[in-house]
């Protein structure tokens, strides 16, 4: 059964944030996600060689994230401390200011379906939720394969927009102000 346009299961778990050059510690739950727009970026763990890339890539596009009216949060199967400690160390990593969460008991990897259970570890996944809490886009792929966050980011404001626009549909590689669908029986066979 597909988890899109199901509801965030409730969740509470810990994660570290520097934002304006303090650190600190934060509680993230199902709740923290409600009322705004939220993307979750699952990573297998912390101190990997893919990860701050990815990581590196969502900082560079965070300012259009937030002026999008959304909140990235990193997730790893690793502890809040570990994440801490990887900010530290690591020059993309410290260019993070959104929270990164840990996911020690697999709660979360567990009910977003990329635990790998015999690794203990996650796959690499994407959820765009909306800020009712419902899941919205869900993309899971292997862990040797990068993402771009800017389709993240696509993709987003796609949701965003059929939101607010009901029976409205983006096209494939629609972008932000481009022309969009009314599906109806008279486009059928003519697109």
């Amino acid at each position: 059964m597909s988890i899109i346009n199901t509801q965030v299961q409730p969740f509470k778990t810990t994660a570290f944030v520097n934002r304006a050059g303090k650190g600190e510690f934060i509680e993230v739950s199902d709740e923290s996600l409600k009322g705004k727009w939220s993307v979750l970026i699952f990573m297998p763990a912390a101190f990997t060689f893919n990860c701050p890339t990815e990581i590196e890539d969502a900082a560079d596009n965070y300012a259009a994230f937030q002026a999008a009216g959304a909140e990235v949060y990193i997730v790893t199967t690793d502890t809040h401390f570990s994440h801490k400690v990887w900010h530290e160390t690591s020059d993309a990593v410290r260019k993070a200011k959104f929270p990164l969460v840990g996911d020690p008991t697999h709660t979360l990897s567990k009910a977003f379906d990329v635990l790998i259970p015999e690794e203990g570890l996650a796959l690499r996944g994407t959820f765009i939720i909306n800020p009712e809490g419902q899941i919205k886009t869900a993309e899971v792929h292997s862990n040797e394969i990068a993402r771009d966050v800017s389709e993240t980011l696509r993709k987003l404001k796609a949701a965003q927009y059929t939101a607010a626009n009901p029976g409205q549909v983006c096209p494939a590689k629609w972008k932000e102000g481009a022309k969009t669908l009314a599906p109806s029986i008279d486009l059928v066979g003519k697109i």
